[in-house]
C-alpha cells in the first residue's frame, strides 16, 4: 500500500494486487433472443447495461489517463496502464455485442445513445478535470458493486447462455481488479471528499434512468402484460435474492470520509470466479 495520496494518507490497495488486461473474445450470437434463461426482463436488464458502457468506459480511460504526469508513485502508475488496457477491451467487446444485438433485434442504437452523448457533450464543455474524474469514480464503485453481486450470487447468471455468462463474469472480475484505480488516482491528485460525494449523487440517478430507459425501448414489443413483466425486474433487482440485494451498506459506505474501494475486499471472490473462467474459456 505505497502511494500516497495528497493528503498524505496512503491507499488501501493492497499491494499485491496484480490487474491484469485478458484479450477475450466473445460470440455475439446468442444477443439475437432471450439468451437469459429465456426471460424477456432479465436479457433486457443485461442488454440495457451493455448500451452504456462503450461510451462510458472511454470516458472513464480519458478521465483518468489526464492526470498520468501527476501520477508519481510506480504501482499507481502501473494500475492505471492496466485500468485503461482492460476497459479498452471491454469497450471493444461491448460495442460489439450493442451492433449485434440492435442489428438483430432492431433496436435503434444511435437513439439509445443519443442522451448519454449528449450528455457527455455537455459534462466536456462545462465541466473540469476532476469533476470528470470523480464520476469516473462514482460509475466505478457502481459497476464493482454490481460485479461483486454478480461474483457472489451465482443465481444472477442461472439459467443464462453459457456465452453470455462468461463474458459478464469476465467483466465483473476485472472491474473488481480495477475498482480502486480511479479512486486512487483521484485522491493522489487532491480531489475532494465533498466533490466525490456530490457526484455520486448525480451518477446515481442518470445510472437507473439510463438503465431503465434502454429497458423501456427493448421491453416496447413484448407480448403480455407489461406490469407482469416489471414485477419480475423488480424481484430480479430488489427481491429476498435479487441481485441489488444487500448492496445498500456498500452504497452508503461511499459517502464515508475515510472510505477507500479496498475495504470492501473481495480478493478471494474474484480468485474463484476466475478460476472457474479459465476453466471455460481460453484466458490470454
Amino acid at each position: 500500500m505505497r502511494d500516497v495520496s495528497a493528503d498524505g494518507k496512503a491507499s488501501r490497495t493492497p499491494e499485491e494486487l496484480n490487474i491484469t488486461p485478458r484479450n477475450l473474445h466473445f460470440s455475439v450470437e446468442p444477443l439475437a433472443r432471450d439468451w437469459h434463461g429465456g426471460s424477456a426482463v432479465r436479457t433486457a436488464y443485461f442488454n440495457a447495461l451493455s448500451i452504456m458502457f462503450p461510451i462510458g468506459e472511454q470516458h472513464f480511460i480519458d478521465s483518468v489517463k489526464f492526470y498520468r504526469g501527476q501520477i508519481f508513485d510506480p504501482a499507481l502508475r502501473e494500475h492505471a496502464r492496466a485500468f485503461s488496457a482492460q476497459e479498452y477491451i471491454h469497450r471493444r467487446e461491448h460495442q460489439n455485442y450493442n451492433e449485434a444485438l440492435c442489428a438483430s433485434r432492431g433496436y435503434p442504437l444511435d437513439r439509445l445513445e443519443y442522451p448519454i452523448r449528449r450528455r457527455q457533450a455537455w459534462s466536456l464543455k462545462h465541466l473540469s478535470p476532476i469533476m470528470h474524474l470523480a464520476s469516473t469514480v462514482a460509475y466505478e464503485h457502481w459497476t464493482a458493486m454490481l460485479a461483486d453481486a454478480l461474483l457472489r450470487k451465482p443465481e444472477a447468471l442461472a439459467g443464462a447462455d453459457p456465452e453470455m455468462a462468461a463474458l459478464w463474469r469476465w467483466h465483473a472480475i476485472e472491474e473488481s481488479e480495477h475498482k480502486a484505480v480511479a479512486f486512487d488516482v483521484y485522491r493522489a491528485v487532491g480531489g475532494s471528499v465533498g466533490l466525490r460525494r456530490r457526484l455520486m449523487l448525480v451518477i446515481t440517478v442518470q445510472f437507473f434512468w439510463d438503465t431503465y430507459r434502454h429497458m423501456r425501448v427493448m421491453l416496447r414489443g413484448h407480448e403480455g402484460p407489461r406490469i407482469r413483466l416489471w414485477y419480475e425486474g423488480m424481484k430480479f433487482l430488489f427481491g429476498k435474492q435479487g441481485l441489488y440485494r444487500g448492496m445498500g451498506r456498500t452504497y452508503l459506505d461511499y459517502f464515508r470520509r475515510d472510505f477507500h474501494p479496498w475495504d470492501h475486499d473481495n480478493r478471494p471472490v474474484i480468485a474463484e470466479a476466475l478460476h472457474d473462467l479459465e476453466r471455460t474459456q481460453k484466458v490470454a
